[in-house]
């Protein structure tokens, strides 16, 4: 899978409660993952959270058009390189990635409820 990120119009922190309003623009960072059977798969970086001791990243895949119409998210483990690459890594064990999923939904949650209370996200 690449690994390169490319610069849209937000930190992938601030992408999961943007809705797509970054800056004024509509892009996002992304990142192409380059999947088992070779496709290339283009994803908006959701956002970058810790869990216990690791990081994690949620990854919104989208299509030619740069939309997600099922609302499938990726998670995988996040770490960087010595030199400060970004490397993700397949969450193998089902109870990491309950503990991930699990997380990811709570982000989720706090930022809905954020935006239906008018408060500012952090």
């Amino acid at each position: 899978m690449s690994d390169e990120f490319n610069n849209g119009g937000c930190s992938p922190s601030d992408c999961a409660s943007c809705q797509g309003g970054c800056g004024g623009d509509d892009e996002h960072r992304t990142i192409t993952l380059t999947m088992e059977d070779d496709s290339e798969v283009e994803c908006a970086i959701l956002t970058i959270y810790p869990v216990d001791e690791k990081e994690y990243i949620a990854l919104l895949p989208l299509d030619e058009n740069g939309q997600n119409e099922d609302g499938e998210v990726f998670l995988y483990a996040f770490s960087r390189t010595e030199a400060g690459d970004p490397m993700l890594d397949n969450i193998e064990d089902d109870d990491e990635y309950a503990k991930a999923a699990d997380a990811f939904d709570s982000i989720l949650e706090n930022a809905r409820k954020a935006e239906a209370s008018g408060e500012p996200l952090e």
